[in-house]
């Protein structure tokens, strides 16, 4: 029953969101509101402006280094388990996962800024 009255009483408030959100804001478009936003100023170079691949390649490399460390987290408590030698090896498995993509990282230069 719980589960029920929790199911309609999330689907009433997802859909009491939704309305709201769909009659709430004002849809008078005019010329102003809907052209592009000029300051009046003439720009002082280029938009387009050539992006680094280093930046790119090093914060790729945080990134699926911080998602590999976010897998750890739950450790403590997978440590509750019955099947502790698996979350064991698991847990070893990442550990070594992540200190060869480090050295493998670092054998590339592929961490070093300046060439």
């Amino acid at each position: 029953m719980n589960f029920i009255l929790t199911l309609i009483i999330n689907t009433l408030l997802a859909s009491l969101l939704v309305t709201i959100a769909f009659w709430l804001p004002q849809t008078n478009m005019y010329a102003e509101k809907s052209s592009p936003y000029e300051c009046g100023f003439d720009p002082m170079g280029s938009a387009r402006l050539p992006f680094s691949m280093k930046f790119f390649l090093v914060a790729i490399t945080f990134l699926l280094f911080d998602l590999e460390i976010a897998l750890l987290l739950p450790l403590p408590w997978a440590s509750q388990t019955d099947k502790l030698m698996i979350m064991l090896f698991m847990s070893l498995f990442l550990i070594s996962l992540l200190i060869i993509s480090l050295a493998y990282e670092w054998i590339q230069k592929g961490l070093e800024w300046s060439e």
